[in-house]
């Protein structure tokens, strides 16, 4: 929803700008390598970064190994950790694919984590009431990031539309 959202605001407002949201593979390895071969299509420096929950994981590590802007939504700040709980086989609720979960997988996370991070580059958006993740390990991680806390909400990000001047203003789309 936040895709389509974000994707409607920008064709409206911001025509000149190309938006890509791509529905990535499930394993960490694969959706890295995809996500580079998106990238290595037009230069770095006319890359802007929007990533939800496990997406604000992977933009944090794009946002650090291209020096890209990023707004981060909700946050997964060690998803090796939160997803532990789910090796075995699951389905992706947005494709109905069913895939496999594996410890493998926690350790490819594990590799992607980004101790230091350009806190300048990053406006992080986190809801109180996100009842997936500890929205308090994202205001601690990005604490000198453009930090927005809202009381309330969820993962999804209640009022989300409300957000998208502000996230425009800082990846400076205007």
């Amino acid at each position: 929803m936040k895709a389509k959202l974000t994707e409607n605001y920008i064709k409206t407002h911001h025509e000149n700008v190309a938006f890509h949201c791509p529905q990535i593979a499930n394993s960490p390895k694969q959706a890295i390598k995809q996500l580079e071969e998106i990238i290595a299509t037009y230069p770095k420096d006319k890359w802007h970064l929007i990533g939800s929950s496990l997406g604000g994981y992977f933009s944090t590590y794009f946002s650090e190994k291209y020096q890209l802007p990023a707004v981060l939504v909700n946050p997964a700040v060690m998803p090796y950790s939160l997803l532990a709980d789910y090796i075995g086989e699951q389905t992706n609720p947005y494709t109905g694919e069913v895939y496999q979960v594996s410890s493998e997988h926690m350790s490819d996370l594990k590799r992607l984590e980004q101790q230091e991070i350009d806190q300048k580059n990053y406006q992080v958006m986190v809801q109180t009431g996100d009842e997936v993740l500890d929205y308090r390990q994202a205001v601690q991680k990005y604490a000198q990031s453009q930090l927005i806390v809202q009381e309330g909400g969820d993962h999804s990000f209640l009022n989300f539309e409300k957000m998208l001047p502000n996230i425009v203003n800082f990846l400076q789309l205007t």
